[in-house]
């Protein structure tokens, strides 16, 4: 018997054939016609905050895991916290810090200024000192040879300078003190002091006076001479060290210093401290050199009138013409009394020898000398080292002049420029 086969059913027809696996799933259109979001990446976008924590855990929290990696959100030390509110507390407390740490830092400078001085003048001297190695690495010596040379130099005029100044004074120390009874029987057998001795009782009250007071202040003050004369030889022996150094790696810190310039301006930069290296090295030159002429005329005009130890006050007058300003009066005014005691013409000419060499070397020596090495006018130095005296004494009227004229290059070549353009 045939069985009637009605028409194919819906249910009935074949499914329709799955996409193939390279093709991304078709989206749905969502109820506003928009195309939907498949569900595995519309679980991915939703944010991680919105997720709830799996088993019983609390929305917010750190799972447990979390907390014993010590891992919140993958940062290692946990999620950052709410910034602090920027109320008038907070402003206050860290101006105040600021205020301390200024106050700190200042302290601790003017605690250490006499390291920082020390550094400052090695540095100055060893720049001073380059051109003369680069004088003689042109020669064909290596630099080290060269730093040797100049190390050599050194100790050789600071040994000779001891031995020009120390036999003299402790000679005349030695005769002093082996004279100074004969000076005290002098005047205790002289008739008005012994007749004032009888009335007032004056030789007691000396003796007195100087066995209570006068001796333990004299040991005090022997003590404190042999501290400082210790305290100067380890500062000069730390100054040469430093200097050493600073000559032997001057090249090092110059490239170091210029690679914190940008890389557009270093070459100008470069240009402009070569100059001002160059300035600096040939003020320090010339002045040791004005200084030196100074010292030899003065040793020649004392040995000439027979000045006693015209070899070591003419060192004096080197050492005190490298001052500026007043150091050449100051050298004039000690040699002239020490000739004065000696006898009143020596005192006499070495007075006219000072002020006629002096114009000498103010209108032609030190002109002719500094015209190549520092470009300042007569009125900026005389400011510069009256300024330099006032802040650090000897060592800022030394340091002034390189420094004004490294300000007068600088305004010169940036400032002038720009306000040119403007």
């Amino acid at each position: 018997m045939s069985a009637d086969v009605g028409p194919a059913t819906k249910r009935d027809e074949a499914p329709p054939p799955p996409p193939p696996a390279d093709h991304p799933p078709v989206r749905e259109q969502s109820p506003d016609g928009e195309p939907g979001v498949p569900p595995e990446h519309e679980q991915a976008e939703r944010p991680s905050a919105s997720r709830e924590p799996a088993g019983d855990g609390e929305p917010g929290r750190p799972s447990e895991r979390e907390e014993a990696t010590g891992s919140v959100g993958g940062r290692a030390y946990g999620a950052p916290g709410k910034p602090l509110a920027r109320g008038p507390f907070l402003f206050g407390l860290v101006g105040g810090l600021g205020v301390l740490t200024a106050i700190a830092l200042a302290q601790m400078i003017v605690a250490s200024l006499s390291t920082i001085i020390l550094v400052v003048v090695a540095m100055f001297l060893a720049v001073g000192l380059n051109p003369i190695v680069e004088a003689l690495q042109r020669r064909g010596l290596a630099r080290r040879g060269a730093i040797a040379i100049v190390f050599i130099g050194v100790i050789v005029a600071f040994v000779l300078f001891g031995l020009a100044i120390v036999p003299p004074v402790s000679k005349q120390l030695t005769e002093f003190i082996d004279a100074l009874p004969g000076y005290i029987t002098e005047l205790s057998n002289h008739p008005t002091l012994r007749k004032l001795d009888a009335e007032y009782q004056i030789l007691p009250q000396v003796r007195t006076f100087v066995t209570t007071t006068l001796g333990p202040a004299l040991a005090s003050g022997i003590m404190g001479a042999g501290l400082v004369v210790l305290n100067g030889v380890f500062t000069t022996v730390t100054l040469v060290v430093l200097m050493l150094y600073f000559l032997g790696s001057l090249h090092t810190i110059k490239e170091y210093l210029l690679k914190l310039v940008p890389a557009s301006r270093r070459a100008r930069t470069r240009a402009m401290a070569e100059e001002i290296l160059t300035g600096i090295g040939g003020y320090v030159a010339g002045n040791v050199l004005i200084s030196a002429i100074a010292g030899v005329l003065t040793w020649i005009f004392l040995s000439i009138i027979g000045v006693q130890y015209a070899l070591a006050l003419a060192l004096v007058v080197a050492l005190t013409d490298l001052i500026p300003l007043v150091g050449a009066t100051i050298g004039a005014v000690i040699v002239t009394g020490v000739a004065l005691l000696d006898s009143l013409p020596a005192g006499i000419a070495c007075a006219i020898f000072f002020v006629v060499y002096q114009q000498i070397e103010n209108y032609f020596v030190y002109p002719r000398v500094m015209k190549r090495s520092v470009d300042v006018t007569p009125a900026v130095t005389v400011i510069a080292a009256l300024f330099g005296g006032a802040l650090l004494g000897i060592v800022g009227a030394l340091l002034a002049i390189p420094v004004a004229a490294a300000i007068a290059l600088i305004i010169r070549e940036v400032v002038v420029p720009h306000q040119d353009r403007i």
